[in-house]
């Protein structure tokens, strides 16, 4: 997808995924279409919805600025719920954004349901939402949104500037249109030129929402079940960091900038559940890597399905990445004052 790899059989698979794009563009304009029309009907809560989405696939770091906006709205006594698809949970219980969200907001329901409306109906009617937040809903229109924001990740903005399956993207860049705030994410992985190309590529679609740029710091550091530590205790560690997520270069970058030798890494598919199986292949590794390394680093996600705080012998701990506003606070603070200023007085619980 990225075009690095080059020869003849590169070509050629890039060419069969560029036609296979095709009607995926076909499908996707359509539906958007439809929605644009009135063809398709979009429905509505009783409460405002602020959808945080991406146009690509894989992880744009949506987690940390979900977190950031349910803190922001609670701080302020009004109780928010966070509504997602829920991909990757299998028939029963929570998938892992659920549980890393649930342990960082355990005032805050998280209603799962691939029908965002009923999920977002749920949360209003069972919990008392005076909010909602709608973890990855750019594409899913059909829940009507008071506050759209996109978040873009720096260091992979536009999934190769192809849609799916040739590139990353989900839908073309165009769709930029629709967002009413733009968070460009994880600035401080790239130089200021990337940066600046990226507000340049994106003022082409979206000429007028505010762009805000952010970072993802690495705030804590987390021992399982719940104990805390300060970033320091691993500066200068020989560490191997292990990562289920959407965009491990990000995490691995992140842990670099935290001042640990990274000297060996294991990528494994987005949302891997930890199966006895790839925990026992895990610890081989881990075992394989002998003194070279004095300790495992994961991101929380991984951390809430491993449970525990060892593996293959080598002390496990998860480092916690917050989000860090760089540029457009003002910007960010009026979008969410005007929802906070249409919220139905009742009686907030703090």
């Amino acid at each position: 997808m990225s075009g690095r790899q080059r020869g003849f059989s590169a070509a050629v698979v890039r060419g069969a995924l560029r036609i296979a794009a095709f009607p995926y563009g076909m499908v996707v304009q359509g539906r958007n279409r439809g929605f644009d029309s009135g063809a398709k009907p979009v429905e509505r809560v009783d409460v405002p919805v602020i959808s945080v989405g991406n146009l690509t696939t894989g992880g744009t770091g949506k987690t940390p600025i979900v977190c950031y906006l349910a803190k922001w709205f609670r701080r302020s006594a009004i109780r928010v719920a966070i509504v997602s698809r829920g991909y990757g949970r299998g028939d029963q219980g929570e998938n892992d954004e659920a549980l890393e969200l649930h342990e960082r907001l355990p005032d805050v329901p998280h209603v799962q349901d691939p029908d965002r409306v009923a999920g977002a109906t749920l949360a209003t009617e069972e919990f008392m939402s005076q909010v909602i937040v709608l973890d990855d809903g750019f594409q899913h229109r059909r829940l009507h949104r008071d506050l759209d924001i996109v978040v873009i990740d720096a260091t992979c903005p536009f999934g190769y500037d192809f849609l799916l399956p040739r590139g990353l993207l989900r839908e073309p860049k165009s769709s930029l249109a629709r967002a009413d705030l733009i968070m460009v994410s994880r600035v401080g992985s790239v130089n200021a030129g990337v940066v600046a190309d990226i507000e340049q590529q994106i003022r082409r679609f979206q000429p007028t929402s505010p762009i805000i740029l952010s970072d993802h710091m690495p705030a804590r550091l987390i021992e399982y079940p719940d104990t805390e530590f300060e970033i320091d205790r691993i500066a200068g560690k020989r560490v191997a960091a292990l990562s289920a997520i959407g965009n491990p270069d990000a995490f691995e970058d992140s842990l670099r900038r935290s001042g640990v030798d990274v000297v060996a890494a294991k990528q494994l598919t987005d949302h891997d559940p930890y199966s006895p199986e790839t925990v026992a292949e895990l610890r081989d590794w881990i075992h394989s890597l002998g003194a070279s390394i004095e300790m495992i680093i994961c991101t929380h996600k991984d951390l809430v399905k491993l449970a525990t705080d060892r593996l293959g012998g080598q002390p496990l701990l998860a480092l916690q990445i917050d989000l860090v506003i760089t540029r457009g606070t003002e910007e960010l603070e009026a979008a969410l004052e005007s929802i906070l200023s249409t919220v139905s007085d009742g009686d907030p619980e703090s």
